[in-house]
């Protein structure tokens, strides 16, 4: 795989070729970073065109201080901002995409797991979705970033303009969220089941 520097480089002295393959690499990652922050696909698509469009202008003044993608990131997260501020209202929250950015098989592939068990694991897929998106904006970019993107600690922090300390904090934050409220509806599942069942 030929390295970002030298795509960079190549694309710099006018390589189609180069940056289309810098686009090929980044290009399902930003998709689903913006389809998680803005719970909308045509609105997640339409964004990553537009970062690959900032991307290609904006290339000639990169700097490399960051690394590439650590950039590429920085722009999506941006023009997310800048989009949730324009709609005004929060985003959209889909419960058909899966949590690893593929898009999920609409069909059963594997006749191991009965019914039963498939629609409890669909259920309780669909349920962390909702909570995740439910997140404040802060919360839910750092989870998407780090657990669903798999970006370091330290490429989150270049990608969020914040320190390090402020990126732990507001997974933490958002993990603490996420487990105390599940742990709360399965409480609240299990009395049901005892005092109904």
């Amino acid at each position: 795989m030929v390295p970002d520097e030298a795509l960079v480089r190549q694309s710099r002295q006018g390589s189609e070729e180069a940056f289309r393959l810098l686009v090929e690499r980044y290009q399902a990652k930003i998709y689903n970073l913006a389809y998680r922050l803005l719970g909308n696909p045509e609105d997640a698509s339409d964004l990553t065109q537009e970062v690959f469009c900032r991307v290609y202008v904006k290339l000639p003044a990169f700097r490399g201080e960051a690394s590439l993608s650590t950039w590429v990131y920085r722009i999506a997260n941006n023009l997310c901002l800048d989009e949730l501020r324009r709609r005004g209202r929060r985003p959209q929250v889909s419960l058909d995409a899966s949590l690893s950015g593929e898009q999920p098989p609409r069909e059963v592939t594997s006749s191991d797991p009965g019914p039963a068990e498939l629609s409890l694991r669909r259920a309780s897929l669909a349920r962390l979705q909702e909570l995740i998106a439910a997140l404040p904006l802060e919360q839910k970019t750092a989870v998407v970033l780090r657990d669903i993107q798999g970006l370091s600690y330290e490429e989150m922090a270049q990608v969020l303009g914040c320190s390090l300390g402020t990126v732990k904090s507001r997974l933490n934050r958002a993990r603490r969220t996420l487990r105390d409220k599940l742990r709360a509806e399965r409480e609240l599942f299990l009395t049901d089941c005892v005092y109904n069942g």
